[in-house]
C-alpha cells in the first residue's frame, strides 16, 4: 500500500481508499438483516483492512452504521481514516445549511461510534447559498475537535476557491480537501440526475472541458478523492471495446447513461493495448492513470472479491509516462 499524509491530519492515508457504498455493507443494515449479513460485511472491511486500506468513504445514507460497529468490535478507530459527509438534499428541500450540518454532523458522530471525523465534506453544494456561513459552521465544527479536515464532494473548484477566500480575509481554516468524480472516462452526463431520490448535482473534473479545474487543484494543493475512478464499471474489464452493445447489459442506469459514449469507448481500447502491453489489467491500466496524475488524488474503489482488491493495490505501482497519460486520455 502507499500511503500519504494531509497537511491538518495527524494520520496516513492510503492512496486507495474503500467506498463503502456497496451491497454488501448496504446488507448488513438494511431491514431484515440476519447475523450472516454482518459477518459478510465485517469479512469484506478485515479484508480490506489486512491489505494496508486504512481510508474509509461514508456518508449520512451509507457506511456509517457498519463502519462504526465494526470499528468498536475491533478496536481499531483511531488506525483509520474516516471520510463522511452532510448536507445531502433530499427530495423536499436543499439543505446546505449550518442547521442541516449541525444536525448531520452528530447523527454521524453516534453512527460511527466515535467523537470525531478525520474528513468531514458537504455532499452537494448549493450555490445559492453565501459560502461565508458554510466556512464559519465547517470552522466550528474543527474548533470543537469533531472534524480534523473538512471540504466539499461535488463542489465546483471556482466554489472552494471563493469559500477559501472568505476563509483567508477572515482567519479561518480553508477546504483543504474535495470529492468530485475523477477519471480517465469523461462524464458525458449527469449519472443521478434522473434519479428522484438523489436529483443529481454531480460535479467531474475528468475530460478535456475540466482541464482548468485540474490545474487549479494542482497549483493550490488541494486533495482529491476521485469516486467512480472506474466510470462504474466501464473500466472493469466486463465488456470490450470491440463489444460495445455489452455496455448497456452490464452497467447499471448511472453507469451507462453517465459515462456511455464513442469517446470512452476509443479510451477504453487504449486501456486494452495497455494492458497487453504491461501485461496488467483493463481496471489497473485506468487506476494507474489516476494514480500517475500530478495533483495528489486518492482513487475510491468498492472491489467486491479479494482478486479485484489485489488488483486495484496492485495499480498503485504501476508507472505510466507523460505519453502514455496523453494517449489514454486521447490527447495525442
Amino acid at each position: 500500500m502507499v500511503y500519504t499524509k494531509i497537511d491538518g491530519l495527524n494520520k496516513r492515508i492510503s492512496k486507495m481508499v474503500f467506498g463503502t457504498a456497496t451491497p454488501q455493507l448496504f446488507a448488513a443494515v438494511a431491514d431484515g438483516a440476519v447475523a450472516e449479513d454482518k459477518e459478510k460485511a465485517f469479512k469484506l472491511l478485515d479484508s480490506v483492512f489486512k491489505a494496508g486500506i486504512n481510508t474509509f468513504d461514508c456518508a449520512a445514507h451509507y457506511g456509517e452504521e457498519i463502519m462504526g460497529e465494526w470499528m468498536r468490535e475491533r478496536g481499531n478507530r483511531d488506525e483509520c481514516v474516516i471520510i463522511t459527509k452532510c448536507a445531502h438534499p433530499n427530495k423536499w428541500r436543499d439543505r446546505v445549511t449550518d442547521f442541516d450540518i449541525l444536525s448531520d454532523v452528530h447523527d454521524s458522530l453516534s453512527k460511527l461510534n466515535t467523537d470525531y471525523i478525520d474528513v468531514y465534506m458537504l455532499h452537494r453544494d448549493n450555490p445559492q447559498m453565501p459560502v461565508g456561513p458554510i466556512v464559519e459552521v465547517m470552522n466550528r465544527l474543527y474548533n470543537e475537535g469533531k472534524v480534523k479536515l473538512f471540504g466539499g464532494s461535488n463542489w465546483k473548484h471556482e466554489r472552494i476557491g471563493e469559500a477559501n477566500k472568505y476563509a483567508r480575509e477572515h482567519n479561518l481554516i480553508p477546504f483543504t480537501v474535495s470529492s468530485p468524480n475523477f477519471g480517465l472516462a469523461e462524464q458525458v452526463v449527469d449519472p443521478w440526475v434522473s434519479d428522484a431520490k438523489f436529483g443529481g448535482g454531480c460535479v467531474t473534473i475528468a475530460g478535456p472541458d475540466n482541464k482548468a479545474a485540474r490545474e487549479w487543484y494542482a497549483e493550490n494543493n488541494i486533495a482529491v478523492f476521485a469516486y467512480s475512478s472506474l466510470a462504474r464499471g466501464f473500466f472493469s474489464g466486463a465488456f470490450r471495446s470491440d463489444e460495445p452493445e455489452k455496455a448497456k447489459e452490464i452497467l447499471d442506469k448511472p453507469g451507462y447513461i453517465g459515462y456511455f459514449c464513442e469517446n470512452n469507448i476509443k479510451r477504453l481500447a487504449r486501456c486494452e493495448k495497455i494492458a497487453e502491453k504491461k501485461d496488467i489489467t483493463v481496471a489497473q491500466a485506468a487506476m494507474a492513470w489516476i494514480y500517475n496524475q500530478r495533483f495528489k488524488v486518492f482513487a475510491l474503489s468498492s472491489p467486491g472479491t479479494a482478486e479485484q482488491l489485489k488488483e486495484n493495490i496492485q495499480a498503485l505501482e504501476i508507472k505510466l509516462t507523460e505519453d502514455e497519460i496523453k494517449w489514454l486520455d486521447l490527447e495525442v
